[in-house]
């Protein structure tokens, strides 16, 4: 293997937009040199014009920094439901990419998860220390199930044992507590989907019924064999984003959770273009995922990394641990993507993800959860040490 000193992670850092209460000034000072972003004012399923999206990457590079991974161009929820509408989405989504890639962006993410792109229960969650961290608590998702959704099924789904423990669970939190999990339940990420109220879910959810997992693939097996090409045309690197968490929730079916999704995404279309974020805090959070030997066998699919640890605690509930704790083995994790960047002569884009709330943004009410300003430092400072040590180990 050749070791070279050209071959590191590009440090990014992830920004929402001028919205955005944590400035680029920020990230330029915790040591990025890229930035991760989107046209967060643009409704899903628009075109991205050439001249939007110049004027976001100008704020960004006049900054100091660079605009390195559009995270996300979301799919819209008709092509995930192979609507009869959708090849208008999937051409709008063409056509995005082309302005992309004319603008010289060409690492593009996004996930095929539907109607939710992520779920937790808890945003607040305070760790030992004071800190405090997003969690999933698998009693209280079930409860959220069982007693607030009442879909259809659902009590079925789960063990009885579990359910028990989740309706005595549930009854014993106040119900400003339960009011809580469930608006936190129903967040969305800033620019990807509308927070939404239990009545609209519902109705998002009936829209989906009849759609497996078989049918859900069969979607997406059809919007890959229609942007890849262009993607490939384009020099487009596009990076999908796994579940998370990687299981079936609200009896949505989940298709990008394990290390036999990947198998087949690379499986129905192996273009080069056809790639992965390796997100080690989504996969991680399967118990039987493993990390390293993940990135060891498909390292050539991954485009782009967002390095975080959860730590798993009881009754499948995992909350985000500190960048280089947790169960994701995050030393192990580095070396494999050392390793893989100096085989593959090249650098991949990194960004810390969902860092902890604490010290002084404790105090601050508007940042949004998992992205103030300092937790994400100290994960790009422990990602970075810890890059530069093992990297050294090689060369030398």
């Amino acid at each position: 293997m050749e070791v070279n000193n050209n071959y590191t992670l590009i440090q990014t850092w992830r920004w929402f937009g001028q919205g955005d209460t944590v400035p680029l000034s920020a990230a330029l000072q915790a040591g990025a040199e890229g930035i991760v972003s989107a046209l967060h004012h643009i409704k899903c399923g628009d075109v991205w014009t050439v001249d939007e999206i110049l004027k976001h990457k100008n704020t960004i590079e006049k900054a100091g920094l660079h605009w390195a991974v559009v995270e996300s161009v979301p799919v819209h929820e008709q092509i995930k439901k192979g609507s009869a509408n959708r090849d208008h989405y999937i051409n709008n989504y063409i056509q995005s990419l082309h302005a992309l890639a004319k603008c010289g962006i060409k690492t593009v993410c996004y996930n095929f998860m539907p109607i939710l792109d992520w779920t937790r229960t808890d945003t607040d969650y305070e760790l030992t220390d004071g800190s405090k961290a997003l969690l999933f608590d698998n009693l209280d998702y079930i409860a959220f199930e069982t007693e607030v959704l009442k879909r259809d099924g659902a009590i079925h789904e789960f063990d009885s044992k579990l359910v028990a423990k989740a309706q005595k669970q549930w009854y014993s939190h106040t119900d400003e507590k339960r009011a809580q999990i469930i608006k936190t339940t129903l967040l969305g990420l800033p620019g990807t989907v509308e927070d939404l109220t239990l009545d609209e879910f519902k109705e998002q959810l009936a829209a989906y019924q009849g759609i497996d997992e078989n049918i859900l693939r069969k979607n997406y097996a059809y919007f890959l064999s229609k942007i890849i090409p262009e993607a490939e045309y384009l020099g487009v690197n596009m990076t999908v984003h796994p579940d998370d968490p990687p299981k079936p929730i609200f009896g949505l079916p989940r298709i990008m959770s394990t290390e036999a999704d990947v198998k087949w995404l690379t499986e129905v279309n192996n273009s080069p273009a056809n790639g992965l974020c390796f997100c080690t805090g989504s996969f991680g959070a399967h118990i039987y995922n493993d990390l390293p030997g993940m990135v060891e066998r498909w390292g050539d699919k991954i485009n782009f990394l967002h390095l975080r640890s959860v730590q798993h605690t009881h009754d499948g509930s995992f909350y985000e641990a500190n960048h280089l704790e947790g169960n994701a083995n995050m030393p192990a994790v580095m070396y494999k993507i050392v390793q893989l960047m100096h085989k593959r002569k090249m650098r991949i884009p990194m960004r810390p993800d969902h860092g902890h709330q604490m010290l002084d943004d404790l105090h601050k009410k508007n940042t949004y959860f998992g992205y103030s300003a300092i937790g994400r430092l100290r994960g790009l400072a422990e990602l970075r040490g810890l890059e530069m040590g093992i990297h050294t180990s090689l060369i030398h």
